[in-house]
């Protein structure tokens, strides 16, 4: 069955914000591989002219996910998690995130389409300090695979 096209538009908004750790920066890092210093080090990190630890670019898939998953989530919109696979990710930066940073997260459904017996569903995840300052946006497209009949 095709999703609900009505969802297209609908957004959501974390309730409280995600506060950003060098601990939670540090296991992404461990994580992904990713051994740079500037991910585990504050010296390394202010040494290469930042304020703080830096996390890795594609840390933002740790909350924003979660946010997503609120939105999606309706029984209205007709999605069943079962046949869903992550079809692509990517992320626009308007500054590195910091630890100690305070983010929100607003979610919207930006694009619902079918190709084939298949619907993708686009989402947007527009991320910001508590003070409204942005950081970055987070893009997500989910396929639920044989979702049209």
């Amino acid at each position: 069955m095709a999703l609900n096209r009505d969802f297209i538009g609908r957004s959501g908004k974390s309730s409280a914000p995600y506060e950003v750790s060098r601990v939670k920066i540090k296991e992404f890092a461990e994580a992904i591989g990713d051994m740079n210093p500037i991910y585990h080090d504050r010296e390394a990190a202010i040494a290469a002219g930042h304020p703080d630890v830096v996390a890795p670019p594609t840390f933002p898939i740790v909350f924003s996910l979660a946010e997503a998953g609120k939105v999606l989530s309706d029984p209205e919109l007709g999605l069943n998690y079962a046949m869903v696979v992550h079809g692509e990710q990517r992320f626009e930066y308007d500054r590195p995130i910091y630890a100690g940073d305070r983010l929100l997260t607003t979610t919207t459904i930006t694009e619902i389409r079918s190709v084939g017996r298949n619907e993708f569903v686009t989402l947007r995840s527009d991320i910001t300090t508590v003070d409204g300052e942005p950081v970055c946006r987070a893009y997500c497209m989910l396929v639920e695979r044989e979702g049209a009949a």
